[in-house]
C-alpha cells in the first residue's frame, strides 16, 4: 500500500514539476516576446523620427534653394531692366535742355533709383534667409582634405543669419589654420543646439596651432566675433587645440 502512495506521490510531483517547468517557459517565452515586441516598436519609433527628421530637413533645403533662384532671378532680371532704365534716363537727362522736362524726368529716375534700392534690401535679406548652415559648413568639411575630419551637426532650429555667419567664418578660418599650423590627423566639428543657446566645437589631435598667425583671423579676432553676439568663448590646448564657443539665442 506504501508503495502504491509513493508511486502516486512521485508521479504527482513528476507531473507538478512538468506543469511548472511549462509554466516557466510560457513566462519565458511570454517576455522574450513581449520584449522583442517593445524593441522593434522603439526602432520603428526612432526610424520614423529619422524619417521625418530628413523629409523636414529636404523639405527645408528645397526651400532654401528655390529662395535663392527667386533671389537670383530678381537680381538678375528685374535688378538689370531697372539698372539699364535709369542709365536710359541719365542719357535723356545730359541731352535734353527743357526744364520741365528734365525735372519730369529727375522724378522717375528718383523713383527707379528707389525702387532699385528696395529690390537690392530684399534680395539681400532674402538670399541671407536661405543661408543652410547645415550645407555651408558641410562644404567647408568636404573641401578639406587635409586629414580626417568629422561633421556633426545637431540643431533643430533655424538659427539667426549673424549666428550662421558667425559659426562659417570661424569654422572656415579653423580649417585653414589646422592646414597651415597643424600636425593634425584627425578634425572634429560639432553643432548643438541647447534651449537656450547654440555652440560650435572645433578640435584636433595636433600641436603648434596658435591660431595667433599675422595673416590669419588670429584668437582676438574669434573672440570678438564672439563677443558681438554676446557669447562666450573657450580654449584648451590639452592633446591638441579646441575651441568651444557658445552663443545665445535671440
Amino acid at each position: 500500500m506504501s508503495n502504491w502512495f509513493l508511486s502516486a506521490f512521485i508521479i504527482v510531483a513528476c507531473i507538478l514539476k512538468y506543469r511548472t517547468v511549462s509554466l516557466q517557459k510560457i513566462k519565458k517565452d511570454y517576455y522574450d516576446l513581449r520584449d522583442n515586441t517593445k524593441e522593434v516598436s522603439m526602432q520603428l519609433e526612432k526610424r520614423n523620427k529619422e524619417l521625418l527628421e530628413k523629409q523636414d530637413y529636404e523639405i527645408n533645403l528645397a526651400t532654401l534653394k528655390e529662395r535663392n533662384r527667386i533671389a537670383r532671378d530678381i537680381h538678375d532680371n528685374v535688378g538689370h531692366l531697372l539698372s539699364r532704365s535709369i542709365l536710359q534716363i541719365g542719357a535723356l537727362l545730359a541731352i535734353n535742355k527743357d526744364d520741365p522736362t528734365r525735372e519730369s524726368l529727375k522724378l522717375i529716375k528718383d523713383t527707379l533709383s528707389e525702387a532699385m534700392d528696395s529690390i537690392r534690401s530684399s534680395v539681400h535679406d532674402l538670399h541671407e534667409e536661405a543661408i543652410n548652415l547645415q550645407s555651408e559648413i558641410q562644404k567647408l568639411v568636404d573641401d578639406f582634405s587635409f586629414c580626417t575630419i568629422k561633421f556633426e551637426y545637431d540643431v533643430k532650429t533655424n538659427p539667426e543669419k549673424s549666428i550662421k555667419y558667425c559659426f562659417i567664418a570661424i569654422t572656415k578660418e579653423a580649417l585653414s589654420n589646422i592646414i597651415r599650423h597643424s600636425n593634425a590627423t584627425n578634425v572634429l566639428v560639432i553643432i548643438r543646439e541647447h534651449p537656450a543657446l547654440y555652440q560650435l566645437v572645433i578640435q584636433d589631435n595636433g600641436s603648434g596651432c596658435s591660431y595667433e598667425n599675422e595673416n590669419g583671423i588670429g584668437i582676438k579676432n574669434i573672440s570678438d566675433r564672439v563677443s558681438a553676439l554676446d557669447g562666450n568663448l573657450n580654449i584648451s590646448t590639452d592633446k591638441g587645440f579646441k575651441i568651444f564657443i557658445s552663443l545665445p539665442k535671440k
